[in-house]
């Protein structure tokens, strides 16, 4: 059974109500330092649009309290303008996740609480606290999603024709090395690829269709590619004529 008439202070209704949520959590008390208004870097985290953020840009806050659950989940706890009876309670944002996380993310938008911490806590548990855990998790899956790196670039066995072969340069995975000597390649020592014959054109296509399958399923895509284009032997190539030039001046 609690004291129908607590104190009503703001550090001792925040001990209290830190003692009534769900969970574990702890109270920390800010207090005045005359005027100063060092709490700037807390209000700066306050995650809210509506009523306490409109409070906070009306006047300085003097003396606040923050209420951190064993999760890191922080409330921001100060007193209602005008320094009436009550308070106000805010959710406070994580300060590990990137801006870029917070977009699109309603804000869970405080509430004005009654000095009261045990009616308090009923409120921050059944309105304010759903929507903050809810706005939490949002964020964090931002977070995640821009923390995944790109995805790389898929890797290719380029297969060149030469004449009527096929020439693969040799390739670092051995798994790939294997696929293409499975399935008909034969290792050029000399030149350091690997070459499948055109002798017979249909057992040479059914070869590449055979080591194209077994390289997806390692992953790897297959690019047929003709060799570059190089001038006929014996020529020369055109160079294109001089840009006529233009007397300066024009007779009539």
């Amino acid at each position: 059974m609690h004291d129908s008439t607590p104190d009503t202070g703001l550090g001792s209704f925040a001990a209290v109500l830190a003692g009534e949520l769900p969970g574990a959590w702890t109270s920390t008390y800010h207090p005045d330092h005359g005027g100063t208004n060092d709490h700037v870097a807390l209000t700066d985290h306050v995650w809210d649009m509506n009523e306490v953020a409109n409070t906070l840009a009306k006047r300085n806050v003097d003396h606040c309290a923050v209420l951190t659950r064993d999760d890191g989940t922080r409330l921001f706890v100060a007193d209602q303008l005008g320094h009436g009876e009550g308070y106000l309670i805010a959710a406070m944002a994580p300060t590990d996740a990137p801006a870029e996380a917070f977009r699109g993310v309603r804000e869970p938008d405080g509430i004005a609480v009654t000095a009261d911490p045990f009616s308090a806590a009923e409120d921050i548990t059944h309105g304010l606290l759903p929507r903050y855990d809810k706005a939490l998790g949002q964020v964090r899956n931002s977070a995640a999603r821009l923390t995944v790196p790109p995805a790389a670039e898929p890797e290719h066995v380029v297969m060149t024709w030469s004449g009527d072969a096929l020439v693969v340069d040799k390739p670092d995975r051995p798994d790939i090395v294997q696929a293409l000597t499975d399935y008909g390649f034969a290792l050029d020592a000399e030149s350091n690829v690997f070459v499948l014959s055109g002798d017979d054109s249909a057992r040479q296509a059914a070869s590449v269709r055979a080591a194209g399958h077994r390289l997806s399923e390692l992953g790897v895509g297959v690019v047929l590619r003709n060799p570059p284009a190089r001038p006929a032997l014996g020529t020369t190539a055109v160079t294109p004529p001089n840009p006529p030039v233009t007397s300066p001046h024009r007779g009539r």
